[in-house]
């Protein structure tokens, strides 16, 4: 039985990221070209900050990989940091004056460090980076069976845009080409002004990105167990992006000012069984898909280092202090979007492997093949 899990490891200013995946069929075709595309993918965006022109990110594939199949064993990745030769035996003063809306404080109170550093090191953003790699791995799988996993900016600051049907590939182009990953032209040109204004003021602006999964096999999830929901697993995993502050799944928050007749997806006949006309639930109900795209947004909060100070305190004199700026990103949202994209992969890759267990990719396409011949023959009995 294959029980697909992933672990991270690194810092931000270490020597590398390490990824350990464990439970991916043998037999799946990977190569480092397959995860550098996500890797490249995540580094761009208007508004991000210095630390982009320094990393080139490339992940190597140390194990778990021969002759570009997956051999079932755990795939371990590295991603070195090209930014660690210039802090490697630099000595730095104690880092003392918490940052707010950073886990500094907290982080450091929860494993008794004295010198914040400890804490911004690996709770950083520069972890996602592996988790993008990781990602990838997990949208090949899914791309063997027909799951396409995309993402697209709606809002930045205080400008929207309407969101496109990312399953036509010329919206996909237009998100990949537009430098906040918003198909949206307009859009796209009024974001730009509103990071060029925040950072002008030494501000920081935050923002929304939605993530579709199309062609996502029905029966994913649970509705038995509280903790195998999959829209919950989904939410969770959206939300454990640093700076994620509010997941919605579907409509979402305006679920709860509809009316039910005009929120629930209705079940029409069709020529290949039944269908819905629309995709209010956002792909899930009770916890399982349900044969339409699987639709979620992810909030994120401005990046909390700007250049404007912000006031804390001096842990070791107990006095009021002013933050000292480091660098960082005017706006991530775009690169997280790509990290959003990482983790619903994931995500659905792990659901998928829970209904059909394979040790290998030929396993699971039967698997998927039976799955989809029995509905069909049930009802007719």
């Amino acid at each position: 039985m294959s029980r697909l899990r992933f672990l991270t490891a690194g810092e931000s200013h270490g020597p590398c990221l390490l990824g350990i995946v464990e439970g991916m069929p043998a037999g799946l075709p990977l190569s480092e070209s397959d995860i550098k595309l996500d890797l490249a993918r995540r580094q761009k965006g208007y508004g991000r900050g210095g630390r982009m022109q320094i990393e080139q990110d490339e992940a190597s594939i140390l194990s778990g990989v021969a002759g570009g199949i997956t051999t079932g064993a755990p795939i371990a990745l590295q991603i070195e940091n090209r930014d660690w030769p210039q802090w490697q035996g630099r000595v730095l003063p104690p880092l003392v004056v918490p940052r707010p809306g950073h886990a500094d404080l907290a982080g450091a109170e929860k494993y008794g460090h004295r010198d914040f550093r400890l804490v911004l090191e690996r709770a950083s953003a520069r972890e996602t980076a592996m988790r993008v790699a990781v990602g990838a791995v997990a949208r090949r799988l899914l791309a063997e069976v027909g799951v396409l996993v995309a993402s697209q900016v709606v809002a930045i600051g205080g400008v929207a845009a309407a969101a496109a049907d990312l399953s036509e590939p010329e919206a996909r182009k237009q998100a990949e080409a537009s430098p906040v990953r918003c198909p949206d032209a307009e859009a796209t040109r009024q974001m730009i002004l509103a990071i060029d204004e925040a950072r002008a003021r030494g501000d920081s602006l935050g923002g929304i990105f939605e993530v579709q999964a199309h062609g996502v096999p029905m029966g994913l999830g649970s509705y038995v167990h509280w903790d195998r929901r999959l829209d919950g697993r989904l939410a969770q995993a959206l939300m454990s992006i640093p700076a994620i502050k509010g997941v919605e799944i579907g409509l979402g928050f305006a679920s709860a000012t509809t009316p039910g007749l005009a929120l629930h997806d209705e079940i029409f006949p069709g020529p290949n069984g039944p269908e819905r006309r629309t995709n209010r639930a956002g792909g899930l109900e009770g916890g399982v898909t349900n044969g339409q795209p699987v639709v979620l947004r992810a909030a994120m909060k401005p990046i909390p280092t700007t250049v404007t100070p912000l006031r804390s305190v001096n842990m070791v004199t107990g006095e009021a202090a002013a933050t000292e700026y480091q660098r960082s990103d005017v706006c991530a949202v775009p690169a997280a979007a790509v990290v959003g994209e990482a983790m619903v992969a994931w995500v659905l890759a792990e659901a998928l492997l829970e209904k059909h267990s394979a040790d290998s990719l030929a396993d699971l396409k039967a698997s998927l093949e039976r799955s989809r011949s029995l509905p069909a023959a049930y009802w007719q009995i």
